[in-house]
């Protein structure tokens, strides 16, 4: 599986609608609004090199809202989340 991080600049006052439309494209596994210089970072996951360019110049930078996308690619994966695991924090084991 390949993965791009998009970082994504858009229209100021149609932030949740462009995430929201980004987050429904295929390819596209994750969208975050985000603070600092960009309005939102999504992630991109494909199994060929080609369809990255379909993702994002057919699909992302056409949604109507986005002004500008930055992205990257990434090379290795240095850590593994358990998303079931972090959402437990906190809560008694079932065992």
């Amino acid at each position: 599986m390949i993965t791009a991080i998009v970082l994504i600049d858009c229209a100021t006052d149609s932030i949740p609608e462009v995430a929201e439309n980004i987050a429904n494209l295929d390819g596209v596994s994750e969208v975050y609004s985000v603070a600092g210089n960009t309005d939102l970072i999504a992630m991109v996951r494909v199994r060929q090199y080609e369809e990255i360019a379909e993702v994002i110049a057919n699909r992302i930078s056409k949604v109507p809202g986005v002004v500008d996308t930055d992205t990257h690619i990434a090379f290795r994966a240095y850590s593994k989340h358990d998303l079931e695991e972090a959402f437990a924090i906190g809560l008694p084991d079932a065992d």
